[in-house]
């Protein structure tokens, strides 16, 4: 984004200014997240977890590196190695923690990130490169967590491996053969240790590389704001710094007086106790369940029970249903800049679709979270299939629908008008 009046970097040492000519990183930093970064002067604190990700993924990266000097991928030790992180390295108790935390911290952040995106159509137009780079990283993310579940080799790594990529064997024809090749067997062991750790070591690297590329596209078009009003002149923002780093700081010391609580007094409580037992290839867990931020893809995964049949002849296996429909689950968003119309943005002025959000998928995306945790049996399973049912007809029916139909409330006329009441010269502007 560039604004006429944005502040123009100006070196003022020596040395800075060498600096400036040789390699002008100083430059760089204060055009994307200093004084010369103009952004909306009404963003309220559900704009903080951006910045709050990033965090989270710093911590990720140097925790899970700390980690892994001490960690060993063979199916043999690894359990053991894991116990002696805990109990024999100097603060590895606390690098394990913040690790296994931090990934649930992470996702928290995500999860309102995400939504906020949908309550404010974050994901229209000029935006919808921002919107697609973040399902890549959200993706990545997953894949992520998935592989790091599996390295303490307890009884939920192993079975939860088993399950999630028996889910490949599903996929017709090749299914066996790429499930065979992903584990480097019939069943996770040595081999599938080995690369998930690898993978899981450097996916996080990947991850920031697009998180980069993600603000790269963010300062093109800027940042988007609650009325979904566009900047119209310099009075309609202010500089990222200080308004925006001091309101990024005071939101990053509230989560981390959270996680630090979380970490040193309810470590354990977001993990799963069959984790501490050893993995058992020949002792099945009652419940075989992923960690808690799979759960709403995982409660859509087991809601397909009964295969797609024509005459009495299999279409397509409940399982392979199952596992078309928990991709597609996520898959859809990447098409949510074409498959909302609405002329208007922000959901604070589409009373129709406000409902729908707050009292559809709001209350859908809950149940999920709730069902995927739960036992796979009744009542649990049609639950599942009526949250699944309606969370696929909210993003490919409902919203088509409401932003064609619906009438927006008047918008105010501009940024500032949102925020003061009245524009530059003091008298209230006409809604558009």
């Amino acid at each position: 984004m560039s604004f006429a009046w944005a502040k123009q970097y100006e070196p003022k040492t020596a040395f800075t200014k060498w600096m400036d000519e040789k390699l002008p990183l100083p430059r760089l930093v204060y055009s994307a997240v200093g004084a010369g970064y103009p952004v909306p002067r009404n963003l309220n604190y559900m704009w903080n977890f951006g910045v709050l990700a990033g965090f989270f993924l710093v911590l990720q990266i140097v925790t899970g590196v700390v980690l892994a000097m001490h960690y060993a991928s063979n199916t043999e030790v690894a359990f053991a190695q894991t116990e002696h992180i805990m109990r024999n390295v100097n603060y590895g108790w606390l690098m394990r923690y913040a690790h296994a935390n931090g990934a649930s911290f992470f996702f928290i952040v995500i999860y309102l990130h995400i939504f906020r995106g949908f309550y404010y159509s974050s994901y229209k137009a000029p935006r919808e490169m921002i919107w697609l780079l973040g399902v890549v990283i959200f993706l990545l993310m997953m894949a992520t967590a998935f592989m790091g579940y599996v390295l303490p080799w307890g009884q939920m790594s192993f079975w939860g491996a088993k399950v999630i990529t028996g889910l490949f064997g599903a996929i017709p024809l090749v299914g066996e053969s790429l499930q065979t090749w992903l584990v480097g067997g019939f069943a996770p062991g040595n081999s599938a240790l080995n690369r998930f750790f690898s993978l899981h070591f450097l996916l996080p690297f990947v991850i920031a590389g697009v998180v980069i590329l993600h603000i790269w596209a963010l300062h093109i078009p800027g940042s988007s704001n609650p009325t979904g009003v566009e900047v119209k002149k310099e009075s309609d923002t202010v500089p990222f710094h200080p308004y925006y780093t001091a309101k990024d700081g005071f939101g990053l010391g509230v989560i981390l007086v959270l996680f630090a609580f979380m970490v040193f007094f309810l470590p354990n409580t977001l993990g799963h106790p069959d984790n501490y037992i050893e993995a058992n290839p020949l002792s099945t867990p009652a419940l075989i369940v992923p960690e808690w931020y799979f759960y709403p893809f995982y409660a859509i995964l087991r809601a397909f029970t009964g295969d797609l049949a024509l005459f009495g002849v299999t279409i397509i296996p409940a399982k392979l249903l199952g596992v078309i429909a928990m991709f597609a689950s996520i898959l859809v968003w990447f098409f949510l800049p074409w498959l909302d119309k609405s002329p208007v943005r922000s959901g604070q002025y589409r009373p129709l679709f406000k409902k729908f959000f707050w009292f559809g998928l709001i209350p859908c995306m809950l149940a999920l979270f709730y069902l995927g945790g739960a036992k796979p049996e009744e009542p649990y399973i049609i639950f599942s299939q009526i949250a699944t049912a309606y969370y696929f007809l909210h993003f490919l029916v409902i919203l088509p629908i409401v932003s064609q139909i619906e009438i927006p409330t008047p918008l105010p006329f501009s940024i500032t008008e949102s925020v003061l009441g009245k524009d530059d010269d003091g008298a209230a502007q006409p809604a558009e």
